[in-house]
């Protein structure tokens, strides 16, 4: 038991600011909520009671990682995405909340044009975050998990386990559209591909250098796996189906410019995310 909750929780995250980690509190506050399995509200309702000495210790060690800059959710093994907690190692990229924009968009295409079982693919399901997620929020739908890392489809197979969403969901180790029949036709093709720049990756910062690279990098120009999934994505989608997938911040002109010399390419639109930055590009191949 401690005397003064916030206390604790100021000092701790005075440490971390120290070491340029914003949002300092909060993070102090995930830790204490992933070590007594409580959420926040209770954290500050019961937490003073709850906390022992053995939590101290484990509070301390998680920050002593903490403080070399490693990601706190690769720590904790745990990252939250569309209101569920998944399961992250290093082998995956840690998700980010704009891939929630991707999965809006997604299932609002699904609801709005009363698609019955829509056939869907993720390319690149690292986690599974997309993957799980429609196959929690869509009624009915069968969904094609691809990636080309073996210990990905690991990770996003314990998640849709874990999350009660593996009957939805096939996985199968494939480098894009490899491994997919030719004659079998899709709803949505979904994907958050690597779109950095060689450059770019030389100034991330040290929590996102902790993602896989093949995860992260798009070439010299960031739109290797953008270009590819342009040129392919065309062939296994079904007439009145839509190709979604994230881009980088200054990518859209590039994409735009990329479909608008390919005449298979009939409507995009655009989506920024709560940054006002363009961030997914929606593509439809029939009027």
């Amino acid at each position: 038991m401690i005397e003064h909750l916030p206390r604790l929780i100021s000092e701790k995250a005075k440490l971390l600011e120290e070491v340029g980690i914003e949002r300092a509190s909060g993070e102090v506050e995930m830790m204490l909520c992933y070590l007594l399995g409580v959420d926040r509200l209770s954290l500050y309702l019961h937490g003073s009671k709850l906390i022992k000495e053995e939590h101290l210790k484990q509070l301390d060690e998680i920050i002593e990682k903490r403080l070399t800059r490693y990601p706190l959710q690769l720590i904790l093994k745990e990252a939250w995405f569309y209101g569920r907690k998944f399961y992250v190692t290093p082998d995956v990229m840690v998700p980010t909340p704009e891939t929630e924009i991707l999965c809006n968009a997604a299932i609002g295409f699904v609801n709005k044009h009363e698609i019955v079982k829509p056939n869907i693919i993720d390319l690149g399901v690292g986690s599974g975050v997309i993957s799980v997620t429609l196959a929690k929020e869509l009624q009915d739908c069968s969904i094609l998990a691809l990636d080309i890392s073996e210990a990905a489809l690991k990770v996003a197979k314990k998640n849709a386990i874990d999350l009660k969403a593996e009957s939805k969901i096939k996985f199968l180790v494939s480098d894009y559209f490899e491994q997919v029949p030719e004659d079998n036709k899709y709803d949505l093709i979904l994907a958050n591909p690597p779109y950095i720049t060689e450059d770019e990756y030389k100034s991330l910062p040290p929590e996102v250098l902790a993602d896989p690279k093949i995860s992260l990098t798009g070439g010299e120009s960031g739109l290797d796996a953008v270009k590819k999934i342009l040129k392919q994505a065309p062939n296994f989608l079904k007439k009145g189906g839509r190709i979604m997938f994230e881009i980088g911040y200054n990518q859209a002109d590039k994409v735009t410019e990329l479909t608008s010399s390919d005449e298979r390419y009939k409507s995009i639109v655009i989506l920024k995310d709560l940054n006002d930055i363009d961030r997914v590009i929606i593509l439809g191949c029939d009027d």
